[in-house]
């Protein structure tokens, strides 16, 4: 570890788990220049756990709350100064690794933006939407937490200013269809479960109109075109994931009609 990041407080990475063990491996390998590794494992059935314990002593075993409350949680059992929250799917570069630490000694700055560069069907990503992909991956203890108001793609709440990485984060979502299918069918349940408890409800326009803004956007404004084959796959199954949460908000409707 060098010295920059021991000055500034160090560099908690912090991580949440489920079944994860076919890439948690290459996630750990690229973090072992931070200070320490915390890893909130939910009940794996796998052997996740067992690897992530060649890499850290801070595993723990939790109860699933939800992506923001146990991210939160897993906040507290970090010791660092700065936190780096990341995805078991996801590999830190190692220019991304120096750009980090170089970006601890910005005393005007909170939190930092981070650009995943995400793989699809085997092929790298460069449109879609899907890139530049920005989130705010990197921020001081004191001044952020995750947004428990948001059952999926929940965020940092970040006190303070914030600045640009321009090195990427490398992202493997899917290792294949059938892994693309299972996450999309929980995504889009916790998604349509987060507008019912807003009280946004579907309407005619959600499966009419609204699925071709979406694939005209992905496919054509955001240069989906660009990415051959795998991109229009793509940005249909980006169509199929909108279409299918705004079904499921309507079912929850028509079957608390019912009751």
């Amino acid at each position: 570890m060098d010295n920059l990041s021991k000055k500034k407080g160090g560099i908690s990475a912090l991580i949440i788990t489920k079944n994860e063990e076919k890439n948690i491996e290459k996630c750990l390998m690229s973090l072992s220049w931070v200070n320490e590794i915390v890893i909130l494992d939910s009940q794996s059935e796998d052997k996740t756990a067992e690897i992530a314990k060649r890499y850290t002593d801070k595993v723990f075993s939790v109860q699933w709350e939800g992506f923001a409350k146990t991210k939160n949680k897993g906040i507290k059992k970090t010791s660092g100064e700065w936190i780096l929250w990341i995805d078991a799917d996801e590999e830190v570069t190692p220019v991304l690794a120096e750009e980090i630490q170089n970006a601890l000694s910005r005393a005007d700055v909170n939190g930092f933006y981070i650009s995943r560069y995400s793989q699809f069907l085997g092929k790298w990503i460069k449109h879609c939407g899907w890139y530049p992909d920005y989130v705010l991956r990197l921020f001081r203890k004191t001044e952020g937490k995750f947004d428990e108001s948001k059952q999926v793609h929940e965020g940092i709440i970040l006190n303070g200013k914030s600045a640009y990485l321009s090195n990427v984060l490398l992202h493997r979502p899917y290792s294949g269809l059938k892994d693309y299918f299972n996450k999309v069918n929980r995504y889009t349940s916790l998604s349509a479960n987060e507008m019912w408890d807003k009280n946004k409800r579907a309407k005619w326009y959600h499966f009419f109109i609204y699925p071709f803004i979406v694939f005209f956007k992905k496919y054509i404004l955001k240069l989906g075109i660009l990415d051959g084959r795998e991109g229009f796959i793509l940005c249909v199954l980006n169509v199929f994931y909108v279409f299918s949460k705004y079904t499921k908000l309507w079912w929850k409707e028509n079957e608390t009609a019912k009751d």
